[in-house]
């Protein structure tokens, strides 16, 4: 059967399928990361990023397909996490700019949109590494498009397009070195190459939107933290979707400005858009059913969720941020991204009026950074995200909050984050001048790390065996020792730790104090020069970092 026209309940459709595929596909592409270390989270990243504008579609009708499009894309910016899933939101914000106001398209006029997503997702990059998605989507779309003629359907155009996204995908090792060293392909492109076989798959009528109650593994929730002799300070996390209803209001006349005045009133760290007739919310609150009570004499809610923020693990670290008598504005604030409970707790410290969540192998997303400067009453907020695979997440973010002037300083590890913090002047009032200070500071840090192994590998010319610890800076691997505390040692001889005044090491979860302390001894013996400072960082993935300045 030929399938000629794309409307907006078929494009629907597609998105929930691909974003159905890819959910059960995540873990091979999370298995394609080029480092052996558990550091591979492209899948989950990219999956959270389409789920978001799959959950604007499910349930909606009568959508043409410049609507559908637009709401899905809408979704995804808000839900991009890590640097694939913000180029994922980005080629379906090109795509509906694409389709803007178009009741159908052929697939003439859907390939030209598609083109526009090209041009979206690379200028989403300062530097655009070919190799990686980029190449994969541009390539699918440049040979789809070509082979479009007066016999075309749909059905032909996927086809044409996933077979020259697998040839395409074959290609990235040849066209990235640390891909073919890894001998994997790209895992961007890889999941992308899942979405597009899931909208296939969709398209010719088979199963879509089965299996989604296998959502990304959670982070684990310490109920102990909240006993019955606690008493709540902090509030419920609220969010929900609400839909306006015409049998309750004047739907065209509802009033966005005022709704969110009253969630302020009643609430903290308020962040709400509306998409045609649906009201996207989140609000901190102590009585979520107040909340809940006065949004349903508006419209009836698709979603929900209250967490304890006591308990609450993926949100925004900040002193005081739920108080109604918010600190008198001041003139610059700071954001900063960590994972580890010692290493928030530092930056909280050092200044930072909050902390987001996040690093390596969990990136906050675009709606993770808005809701942490909406918690900081600054007129410029310096943004730290520590981690090369959120800084895109961050300027994304960036450009959609308009309550502050927010600088994203592009920090690419914590070592560089904990400098740059720890040695932030803005005394002059000048935030040009404090960036370019900002910017000396992280040129001058080294950061090197150890973490234990997950598979064998060659790499660097170094051969990695599974169980072994590595130790690496700068993405190049250095070290390979089946004892932690000599991988540790013979980074720092690698790095030249001498050469700097300070060492500071921060502790993993999964090192214990006796032996940092020992270490601490060993690099204060052998390098009398240097300050060594340690820190409990407890952080995952990383046994150590070791901050070198």
């Amino acid at each position: 059967m030929r399938t000629e026209i794309m409307d907006g309940a078929l494009f629907s459709k597609l998105i929930i399928g691909g974003t159905a595929n890819l959910m059960r596909n995540r873990k091979t592409v999370n298995d394609l990361n080029v480092f052996p270390i558990p550091d591979g989270d492209t899948g989950d990243n990219m999956y959270m990023t389409v789920e978001a504008g799959a959950a604007m579609l499910r349930g909606e009708s009568g959508l043409n397909l410049g609507e559908a499009a637009e709401l899905a894309a809408r979704g995804m910016l808000l839900g991009a996490r890590g640097n694939s899933g913000v180029i994922t939101s980005r080629i379906f914000a090109g795509i509906s700019k694409g389709l803007e106001n178009a009741e159908r398209a052929t697939t003439a006029v859907f390939t030209r949109a598609l083109e526009r997503g090209v041009r979206e997702a690379y200028e989403a990059v300062s530097v655009p590494v070919e190799g990686t998605i980029l190449t994969v989507y541009r390539d699918s779309v440049r040979f789809a498009g070509s082979r479009i003629n007066g016999e075309s359907d749909f059905i032909r155009y996927f086809d044409d397009f996933i077979e020259e996204m697998e040839r395409s995908l074959e290609r990235t090792p040849e066209l990235l070195a640390v891909l073919k060293e890894a001998g994997v392909v790209d895992s961007g492109g890889a999941g992308l190459l899942y979405i597009a076989e899931g909208m296939k798959a969709a398209l010719v009528g088979k199963e879509t939107d089965a299996g989604f109650v296998d959502a990304p593994t959670q982070k684990r929730v310490d109920i102990n933290m909240f006993t019955e002799d606690s008493v709540l300070e902090f509030g419920y996390c609220t969010e929900f979707l609400l839909r306006l209803q015409k049998s309750k209001i004047d739907v065209n006349a509802f009033d966005l400005d005022a709704f969110i005045e009253w969630l302020n009133e009643n609430g903290d760290s308020v962040v709400a858009f509306r998409d045609g007739t649906i009201v996207k919310a989140h609000v901190h609150t102590k009585r979520p059913g107040d909340i809940f009570n006065y949004c349903q004499n508006f419209g009836e809610f698709l979603t929900t969720k209250v967490e304890n923020m006591t308990l609450q693990h993926n949100e925004t670290t900040a002193p005081d941020r739920f108080a109604k008598a918010k600190k008198p504005k001041k003139a610059y604030g700071i954001v900063s991204v960590a994972a580890g409970r010692g290493i928030k707790s530092t930056f909280l410290e050092m200044g930072c009026d909050a902390v987001v969540d996040g690093g390596q192998s969990m990136n906050p997303s675009t709606e993770d950074f808005i809701r942490a400067f909406d918690t900081v009453n600054a007129d410029t907020i310096f943004v730290f995200p520590n981690n090369k695979n959120i800084i895109l997440a961050a300027d994304q973010a960036a450009e959609l909050y308009k309550k502050a002037e927010i600088k994203v300083i592009p920090t690419r590890t914590v070592g560089e984050g904990y400098c740059a913090i720890a040695q932030l002047d803005t005394s002059s009032g000048d935030t040009d001048e404090i960036i370019t200070g900002l910017r000396e500071i992280i040129a001058g840090v080294v950061t090197g790390v150890v973490s234990r192994a997950i598979r064998d590998t060659e790499k660097d010319g170094i051969s990695v065996r599974k169980d072994d610890y590595i130790g690496f800076s700068g993405g190049k691997i250095s070290v390979d020792d089946p004892d932690r505390e000599s991988a540790v040692l013979s980074l720092a001889d690698n790095l030249s730790a001498g050469d700097y005044d300070i060492i500071v090491l921060l502790r993993g979860l999964e090192a214990s104090r006796d032996e940092t302390e020992q270490l601490a001894a060993e690099l204060g013996a052998k390098y009398p020069l240097s300050e060594v400072i340690t820190i409990d960082g407890e952080q995952p993935v990383y046994d150590y970092i070791m901050i070198l300045e």
